[in-house]
């Protein structure tokens, strides 16, 4: 894994955010919810032991303001300490930035990726399929669907006209028509942050990173803040099936967040967040490098939508919930083979970067290869109890 610095961590203006991460302290053995300051890294846990704790705040930026904290450490030494590989267990290290919410994500929420999507499922997974059929999905409905409001009448009279010609796809219900796609995206307290290894399903022979904002939202809907994600799609075990979903979405270390949640102030505001533009790089050991970007402006429902249809009198979350927004990015370039696309392969290393959020770094690895997934709901409360913080 590439040492990471501070600088591959943090926003372009350093500490001037409210910035909050979650530490592994191997004296408590267990977590600690920690503020990133211009002196430091500062273990807040005594007041918020969980982050979910934090964000059910009414003003969770000032409350974390408001407290002191104890020193845990400079946040250089911790981030180096974070990746796998020759990591001292008895000194702290990066975790990602969440721990009791529900890990959600909504799909399809650009026009560029619902293409791919429609493209993935007409290809039956196979990638060497995808090109030819890339051209006949954009014969048939363009390539620009960026000013259709999904569940409006335009969108619905373009439905009809593609069931009219038997060119109608799942992807293009939930892209186009009212109901937006949100499906819960793995176990909470699954998540990998920075440093870490990210992981694929050993099947998998077509994937891809998904470079997303990650939106922080409390148990009452309210959204205090973001950070960026890593939505790691298998593009064949999805192609074969949507009922393959959760196979495509949920594996060991294959929902990355992170570096950072930085939570809504004079700073960084919803607004912000809202005209954010999410950079990519794959870099692999092949001397393969792809690039990418993924701009929120673009996106075709606005995030409150798409927090509006995750929680509600229909459904609660009591611990709150985090949400990708989706991506714009669709990899097509070649890395073999002439119109087999882009796949990942063995350490790839993935970088996903805001300007308003630093960056999100992660080395791709098979899923049984990453490091096992053991400390969850139950191992949290119990280590919580013992340091007497609950």
């Amino acid at each position: 894994m590439t040492t990471l610095m501070v600088k591959d961590l943090l926003p372009e203006d350093g500490t001037k955010g409210t910035l909050v991460g979650r530490v592994w302290l191997p004296q408590a053995n267990g977590p600690a919810v920690v503020a990133v300051r211009a002196e430091g890294v500062f273990d807040v846990t005594a007041q918020f032991p969980t982050v979910s704790a934090l964000c059910e705040e009414d003003n969770p930026a000032k409350a974390l303001s408001s407290v002191k904290g104890e020193r845990i450490g400079d946040l250089e030494a911790i981030l180096a300490n974070t990746a796998p590989d020759g990591r001292d267990p008895n000194k702290p290290w990066l975790l990602a930035p969440v721990d009791l919410q529900t890990l959600k994500a909504a799909g399809v929420t650009f026009a560029i990726s619902m293409l791919e999507r429609v493209i993935e499922e007409r290809a039956k997974g196979n990638p060497a399929s995808a090109e030819a059929i890339r051209k006949e999905v954009t014969r048939l409905i363009g390539d620009d669907l960026s000013k259709l409001k999904p569940g409006s009448d335009q969108a619905m009279h373009l439905k009809q006209v593609l069931i009219d010609q038997n060119a109608w796809s799942q992807y293009l219900e939930v892209g186009i028509g009212p109901d937006a796609e949100v499906f819960t995206k793995a176990p909470t307290m699954s998540s990998v942050g920075t440093g870490m290894d990210a992981g694929l399903h050993p099947k998998s022979t077509w994937n891809n990173p998904e470079p997303e904002l990650v939106l922080f939202v409390s148990s009452r809907g309210k959204i205090v803040g973001g950070a960026l994600g890593n939505d790691v799609n298998l593009r064949d075990f999805e192609g074969r099936s949507a009922l393959l979903l959760s196979k495509a979405k949920d594996n060991n270390a294959s929902c990355a967040i992170g570096p950072l949640l930085r939570l809504f102030d004079d700073t960084f505001t919803l607004d912000d967040a809202r005209k954010l533009d999410i950079s990519l790089n794959v870099t692999g050991t092949d001397g393969f490098v792809l690039d990418g970007h993924s701009s929120i402006s673009k996106i075709s429902r606005d995030p409150t939508d798409l927090v509006a249809q995750t929680i509600g009198k229909i459904h609660q979350y009591p611990d709150g919930f985090v949400l990708f927004l989706g991506t714009m990015f669709a990899p097509v370039k070649d890395r073999d083979a002439p119109g087999q696309g882009f796949t990942h392969k063995r350490d790839d290393i993935v970088t996903i970067a805001a300007p308003q959020l630093g960056k999100l770094v992660n080395r791709m690895r098979s899923s049984d290869e990453c490091e096992p997934w053991t400390f969850g709901i139950g191992a949290l409360m119990k280590n919580l109890a013992q340091r007497k913080l609950i």
